[in-house]
């Protein structure tokens, strides 16, 4: 609400709906700033291998008990739009490296919280973002030039960096396990291409079972499908199987209008039974007369069309997910159908084994050394959900983190090292700058020190001490000198073996330092009220007495 620029009177000028809350200037920013502070507070004591687990309650009651930050954050279910950008950060985090989301939002919340200590000295927010852009920069640089060259194709290297990335996990007793396997996946499904490496992690599929325990878990070549041969009377081994892939009902279909059939005799009755079984006999005619031998059908089959597949002799699983189909067409070379008057043996995939087996009390059909052999599928098992969902996380970071490696071989220690290190070069940097900026680099170094404080801090080591002993170290050109949380010491994370891709530790800065930028650019929250449920149903009302009025003025 505001009056007109000049007038005397008293007369308002409606800009907002009524109910719209405004805050602006400084203190719109320090409401943001809060927001991000307290989401950084809750993520930062899950930091690190002996970091705090949470549990996430929905509103149904389901349970989740994890410390990844993504998952974390997608469970919080946030309200506040601020909070929801940072949610939106651990997801690009997540998806463009698959690991450091914690971390990434730590740093946000440390660099907003920094900044709130020199817009309280007067210094403008676009100083403090232009300083902490030039020091996002600069912190790259430094970690390019620190990062050690892999070799992508050693096993046992990419298995240490892989088991970094699964000690913080509640599964982290069988990190050695779950990262060889992670390592082995990702292997398989990796090609070169012009020097370059590739990973479609679309290649490799992760299945879950609460079945066994967490070592029964194993590497599939080909894919599984949680599903069972849909009629008793089928095969249930099928060696050198001809795969139709189907995206059509093998059903008779039902008209979209409402049609009514006037039946007087029971001639008419068989009739008309008789013709949906020629159709759904012509339809299992087509399908044999193509050579193929299994059916695998995204939608559903009838149950008298699953009586004459199985009297031909031809195998059929249905309602098969479409994210299974896609693989299935990439793992056996055949092509989605979807009319079963356009298959043809063209369309049909292939594979050297098709089986039905048991997997604990369920049954589970297993295609195997399929026609592209980059399509493996990871059968994870596990003593409950939550183990199972736990481990399928774990599994994902695994897997992202040796990705990770292929694209950009390039390593740095853990433990807070890279980020000492960063911080120290960083105040260096700092004093070649003019003006309010090398405050705001300042800091930068400051809030990127706070990951190894936390920690220090996580694993019941005095913060302020750790970090003073690790600043003297890196001065004594020790640039390795971390916070060894698993010993409980101070000491060298490289010979510790604690490795991590310098990807990872980049992307963290560019999320982190773009989150904090978007949110100290923020002066005016504008937010409309929300409609209630009474004023809702009035304006409901409202509009449906208009829509009556206006339909019986035409009438």
């Amino acid at each position: 609400m505001a009056t007109a620029p000049g007038s005397v009177g008293t007369v308002p000028i409606l800009i907002l709906k009524e109910g719209t809350q405004r805050t602006r200037g400084r203190e719109a920013q320090s409401a943001a700033i809060m927001v991000a502070k307290v989401i950084a507070e809750t993520m930062r004591t899950s930091l690190g291998p002996r970091g705090m687990d949470k549990m996430l309650v929905d509103s149904f009651g389901d349970i989740v008990i994890t410390n990844d930050g993504a998952t974390i954050l997608k469970e919080m279910d946030v309200e506040h739009p601020v909070a929801k950008m940072l949610v939106e950060v651990a997801k690009a985090q997540d998806e463009e490296v698959g690991d450091g989301t914690t971390t990434a939002v730590v740093l946000a919340g440390e660099l907003l919280a920094r900044a709130e200590e020199l817009i309280e000295k007067e210094v403008h927010p676009s100083i403090i973002i232009d300083g902490f852009r030039k020091a996002a920069k600069e912190a790259i640089n430094i970690l390019d030039s620190i990062a050690v060259p892999v070799d992508p194709k050693n096993k046992q290297e990419l298995a240490k960096i892989a088991k970094s990335a699964l000690v913080s996990k509640l599964v982290s007793e069988y990190a050695d396990f779950i990262a060889g396997l992670a390592v082995d996946a990702v292997l398989r499904v990796a090609e070169q291409v012009n020097g370059q490496w590739r990973v479609d992690l679309d290649d490799i599929k992760l299945e879950k079972k609460e079945y066994g325990s967490i070592m029964d878990t194993r590497l599939v070549e080909g894919v599984v499908l949680d599903k069972e041969i849909v009629h008793p009377d089928m095969p249930k081994l099928v060696r050198n199987p001809k795969i139709a892939l189907l995206d059509a009902s093998l059903e008779i279909e039902k008209t979209e209008f409402d049609a009514k059939l006037n039946i007087e005799s029971p001639e008419q009755m068989r009739a008309f039974m008789e013709e949906e079984e020629r159709m759904l006999r012509d339809m299992v005619e087509k399908i044999a007369a193509t050579g193929a031998n299994v059916v695998l059908c995204q939608k559903g089959i009838d149950d008298l069309a699953q009586h004459f597949l199985a009297r031909k002799g031809i195998v059929a699983v249905r309602r098969i997910k479409k994210s299974d189909m896609d693989k299935l067409a990439k793992a056996t070379g055949g092509r989605i159908v979807s009319r079963v008057d356009d298959l043809t043996p063209a369309d049909l995939g292939t594979a050297e084994l098709l089986e039905e087996r048991r997997v604990g009390e369920d049954k589970m059909v297993f295609i195997e050394g399929c026609k592209n052999p980059k399509s493996v599928t990871i059968l994870i098992h596990g003593g409950t959900q939550r183990i199972v969902d736990e481990t399928e996380r774990s599994f994902k970071d695994a897997i992202n983190v040796v990705k990770d490696i292929l694209l950009e071989p390039k390593i740095v220690a853990g433990g807070g090292a890279p980020e000492i290190e960063v911080a120290s070069r960083l105040r260096d940097f700092a004093k070649t700058l003019p003006g309010k900026e090398q405050l705001a680099v300042e800091k930068f170094a400051d809030a990127i020190e706070r990951v190894p404080m936390q920690l220090a801090e996580n694993a019941g080591l005095d913060p302020i001490e750790s970090i003073v002993a690790l600043r003297s170290s890196h001065k004594e050109g020790k640039k390795w000198e971390g916070v060894n949380v698993l010993e409980n010491k101070l000491g060298d994370m490289w010979a510790a073996g604690v490795l991590e891709p310098v990807v990872v530790k980049k992307q963290v800065v560019k999320s982190a330092v773009e989150a904090a930028c978007m949110i100290l650019k923020i002066d005016d929250i504008i937010a409309a009220s929300k409609l209630s449920e009474t004023g809702s149903k009035k304006e409901k009302k409202e509009e449906e007495e208009g829509e009556s009025s206006t339909s019986s003025s035409f009438d």
